[in-house]
C-alpha cells in the first residue's frame, strides 16, 4: 500500500467516524475468508459496515473524531463495525459472535462514551430504530382504532334496533 492509497483511508475511515452513530471494534482469531464475507454480508444487510484496517492507520483516522478513546483497543488481529443506526452494527456482531468463536468483542463507543465487551452485548439487545418506530406506530393507532370502533358502535347499534322494528311490522 503506497502512501497515497494509505492517505485515502485514512481520510474514508475519519469520514466514516464522523457519520455513525456506534463502533465496535471486534478481534480475529482466525475466521476463514467465508465466514468474513457472510459476516460483511450480514452488516450490509442491516445497514453497517465491517472493515479490517491497519491498526496504526484506525489510530490517526480516529484522531480529533468522538472516537479517539477507541484507540487503545486497536491493538493485535482487529476489525472495526460501524453503523447510523445506534445497535444495528452491535446486533450483528453479537449474534455472530455467539456461533462462532473466532471472533471476539474487544468494545467499542457510542460518540464520546466507551465502551466494553458486555456493554457492547449489552447494546445488542436493545431494539433497533426501525423496532422502536414500530413500536410507537402501534402505540398511535391503537388508541385511534379503538375510538373509531366506541364512535361507530352506537350507531351500528341503532341500525340494528330499526332493522328489527322493520322486520317486525314487516310481518
Amino acid at each position: 500500500m503506497d502512501r497515497a492509497q494509505k492517505t485515502e483511508l485514512v481520510s474514508e475511515l475519519n469520514r466514516t467516524f464522523g457519520e455513525v452513530s456506534v463502533v465496535v471494534i471486534t478481534r480475529n482469531l482466525g475466521m476463514t475468508v467465508k465466514q468474513s464475507t457472510a459476516l460483511r454480508t450480514k452488516m450490509r444487510e442491516a445497514g453497517a459496515s465491517y472493515k479490517v484496517a491497519k491498526n496504526r492507520l484506525a489510530k490517526i483516522a480516529v484522531e480529533g473524531t468522538d472516537y479517539a478513546g477507541i484507540a487503545d483497543l486497536l491493538t493485535g488481529p482487529t476489525a472495526i463495525s460501524t453503523s447510523a443506526d445506534p445497535v444495528a452494527a452491535a446486533k450483528v456482531i453479537a449474534e455472530f459472535a455467539k456461533t462462532n468463536d473466532k471472533l471476539e468483542i474487544v468494545g467499542g463507543a457510542m460518540g464520546t462514551q466507551l465502551l466494553d465487551a458486555e456493554g457492547v452485548k449489552a447494546l445488542a439487545t436493545l431494539p433497533s430504530l426501525d423496532e422502536l418506530r414500530g413500536k410507537i406506530v402501534g402505540l398511535l393507532q391503537a388508541p385511534a382504532s379503538k375510538l373509531a370502533a366506541v364512535t361507530q358502535a352506537p350507531a351500528a347499534q341503532l341500525a340494528r334496533v330499526f332493522k328489527a322494528y322493520a322486520e317486525k311490522d314487516a310481518a
